[in-house]
């Protein structure tokens, strides 16, 4: 993702501009006070926010 946040989830799907769908989502992004992890059942990301996919990425350590 741009910025300095990661996504970790199973892929439901994508289309011809990388926009994609992800099950079982774990957001890490990193703030200067802490590390913010929320989870989230779906989520439909924009491919202009894609920047690299990583198939079997398992996120950053916490």
């Amino acid at each position: 993702m741009k910025g300095d946040q990661e996504i970790v989830g199973t892929l439901l799907g994508f289309d011809d501009f990388v926009s994609v769908v992800l099950e079982d989502v774990t957001e890490f992004e990193i703030t200067p006070e802490r590390r913010r992890i929320p989870e989230l059942d779906q989520i439909l990301l924009s491919g202009n926010n894609v920047t690299v996919l990583v198939p079997g990425g398992e996120g950053p350590e916490v």
